[in-house]
């Protein structure tokens, strides 16, 4: 039998390593940490005052970090930041206007105007810079990478610039404020476009260009006010949910939000049992919005900001329309789980301080995204697919 101290301050703790009957104990460590340790109280816990002092220190600088990744209301309650280039005047941009996309793998924001880039086939027209979250967070752009392709951290391909607040540093004025992604950069005016995701995905799907699939409308006319209202229940308490959860500062705040935000799904899972997409039987901007958290949710959320009330693969509706928007052509190729996970693990310091990534889930591999959804089946006026929505044909 082996005993193991879980945590007793005081100094008659009971030892990390005790075996019955046997004299030997672990070998001695070289490491200087665990030397210097027990050179000052042995095989003993360090001493309460110690523990005390470490424990005040660690939560102040924890609040002070908080306080400034992710600003929070007097009750603790994380509080987004309005982007600072909130609207695109479509108008501005015929489509002849030269722009490019700065985004980045990991983040929800900056993957929705991925999957739309993708779906409405802009990809030869809209050139895309991936950034990666750098040693101290800032978003940077990596000198090589050893991937090909366009959706794989590298160097920025329209300014050259090492960082993407060097970019926003080249507006007419410069730009002191936070420098996030999605960012739509003009070209030819050297100056930010737009960095509002939601903005710059309605933007992409109205900018006709010559593409393939110019003729898919992920906001239709006929929805535009029942995609508003599905956006005004599911960011809230969805899309910024996990981030309220992720970011609250005092156990009041978190309670709210985890109530909120698995509210919200149970009302989500409940409507999904008859409809195949948000909207019914066509795919929208709704959609896209939902599925970048939903895709994240057991990868991510669940684990490091706490959603663990219920895990996505635990809601059978929502799982299977997460795998169902999945396997649409050409969205698998703008999940990349690792850089997801990463991302956050790896990035968010003050959430998890030790950096350790953990394994990935086995309901998030590709290989089970891509298995049957089912969701053909809860089709409930006879239309094959939203590709076959978008050009007005029904099945015969």
């Amino acid at each position: 039998m082996a005993c193991i101290t879980i945590f007793n301050p005081s100094p008659t703790a009971v030892p990390l390593h005790h075996s019955r009957g046997n004299p030997k104990m672990s070998l001695p460590s070289t490491d200087p940490l665990t030397t210097a340790g027990r050179f000052l109280w042995g095989r003993s816990l360090p001493p309460q005052p110690l523990i005390t002092a470490v424990r005040t220190t660690w939560s102040t600088v924890w609040h002070l970090m908080m306080r400034q990744l992710a600003p929070s209301s007097s009750t603790g309650s994380y509080s987004r930041p309005a982007g600072s280039f909130p609207s695109i005047d479509l108008a501005l941009y015929p489509p002849t206007a030269s722009l490019h996309l700065y985004a980045a793998l990991s983040c929800p924001w900056a993957h929705r105007t991925l999957i739309v880039r993708a779906i409405k086939s802009l990809e030869p027209f809209l050139p895309v810079s991936i950034a990666a979250p750098g040693p101290d967070g800032p978003w940077e752009f990596p000198s090589s990478s050893v991937h090909a392709g366009d959706l794989v951290p590298g160097p920025d391909r329209a300014n050259g610039r090492r960082t993407l607040r060097d970019v926003y540093g080249m507006r007419r004025g410069g730009y002191d404020g936070r420098s996030t992604v999605p960012m739509l950069w003009d070209v030819d005016k050297r100056d930010v476009a737009c960095n509002e995701s939601y903005e710059i995905i309605k933007f992409l799907n109205s900018w006709q260009r010559n593409a393939d699939n110019n003729d898919i409308d992920l906001y239709p006319s006929q929805l535009q006010k029942e995609i508003e209202e599905w956006n005004r229940i599911i960011y809230p308490s969805v899309n910024n949910g996990v981030y309220r959860c992720g970011f609250a500062q005092s156990q009041e705040a978190y309670d709210e939000a985890v109530n909120a935000l698995f509210d919200t799904l149970d009302t989500l899972e409940s409507h999904l049992g008859t409809n195949r997409y948000l909207c019914g039987d066509v795919l929208t901007l709704a959609d896209v919005c939902l599925f970048t958290t939903l895709i994240r949710f057991d990868l991510v959320y669940y684990v490091l900001f706490k959603c663990t009330k219920k895990k996505l693969v635990e809601y059978p509706n929502l799982h299977s329309y997460t795998r169902d928007i999945y396997q649409i052509p050409k969205v698998a190729e703008t999940c990349n789980f690792e850089a997801i996970m990463d991302g956050y693990f790896r990035t968010l310091f003050p959430l998890n301080p030790g950096g350790i990534r953990p394994a990935l889930p086995s309901a998030c591999k590709p290989d089970v995204l891509s298995k049957p959804h089912g969701r053909d089946s809860v089709c409930s006026n006879g239309l094959t697919s939203f590709l076959v929505l978008s050009r007005g044909q029904s099945m015969q």
